[in-house]
């Protein structure tokens, strides 16, 4: 999928968030919705600002210095002068599971987090075309994206809730079915929507990654080699399944290896790794026959 059309999707989604969102304000009338948008903007400044702490706190990470790790700086560095990125923070998380993400409000305040667990199972070519995804990630401004999506999420929930308990008022028309229906589907539907947002950013970030790295098939083996390994080793029970759609592959899938089509594909974080991979192959032969074999 062309990156526009990507993006047009990605905020047509929120759009639909943020419509989700006024409708269940209305409840309360013209008031209620200048209380729902206020709420929205509390919820996203908190995750603007925290969601990085929070999300390095809860994995166990830790910052490297470049004596530690030289060839993590190495290769982060390389790909981030060819993105033209400011050098992000790097981190070790202690999770065994093997998995990376990229957190932090914007480029200039970006965090990079390898896993324990990733160090040992990637060679040096597949390690560097997840570090182009992540660095995608903070190119793309996900990071940003996907807090506001998440904030949005919460908010529809938490105002569901409180216009079930609370009600509406004449203005806004609520009756009581129409609340029982804001209480059971509102936050279903934005969690759907929130979801769907993620798994566009992470198509988006695979192909910027893929193109960034010049070696897609790298990328496409280390995502199957980190689903595979996703499945057996789970991740800690710090890591929550509201930061799942931080990572290349979610870390739940140890817990979620059930009910993996039908309705349930619904609500993934990610897209499934076996569609990531076909479309890394195709982007791998695009680039071969543009430039060559890749090495």
């Amino acid at each position: 999928m062309a990156p526009g059309i990507n993006r047009l999707k990605t905020w047509i989604l929120i759009a639909a968030l943020g419509g989700l969102f006024v409708l269940i304000g209305s409840f309360w009338g013209t008031n209620g919705m200048v209380i729902a948008l206020i709420i929205a903007l509390v919820f996203n400044f908190a995750m603007y600002w925290f969601s990085d702490k929070i999300a390095i706190a809860t994995t166990r990470s830790h910052p490297v210095t470049e004596q530690e790790m030289p060839d993590y700086y190495r290769i982060v560095r390389g790909l981030a002068a060819e993105q033209r990125l400011p050098m992000p923070t790097l981190y070790v998380s202690d999770m065994m599971q093997p998995n990376a993400f990229a957190t932090g409000r914007n480029p200039e305040h970006a965090a990079v987090a390898v896993t324990r667990g990733i160090l040992g199972i990637l060679d040096e070519r597949e390690l560097r075309g997840v570090l182009a995804h992540e660095l995608s990630h903070v190119a793309n401004r996900d990071i940003l994206i996907s807090s506001v999506a998440a904030a949005i999420g919460m908010s529809i929930t938490f105002l569901a809730r409180f216009a079930f308990f609370f009600g509406g008022d004449d203005e806004g028309g609520g009756s009581v079915v129409g609340l029982l229906l804001a209480w059971i589907l509102a936050p279903i539907a934005a969690a759907m929507i929130q979801m769907a947002v993620t798994r566009s950013r992470e198509y988006q970030a695979d192909e910027s990654g893929a193109f960034l790295s010049r070696d897609p098939d790298a990328l496409a083996s280390a995502l199957l080699k980190l689903e595979d390994a996703s499945m057996k080793v789970p991740a800690p029970a710090s890591v929550s399944p509201a930061e799942a759609h931080l990572f290349i592959v979610n870390p739940m899938n140890a817990l979620n290896a059930r009910g993996r089509g039908g309705v349930s594909s619904l609500f993934r974080t990610h897209p499934p790794t076996e569609a990531r991979v076909e479309r890394l192959r195709a982007i791998a032969s695009e680039l071969r026959g543009e430039r060559g074999p890749i090495g």
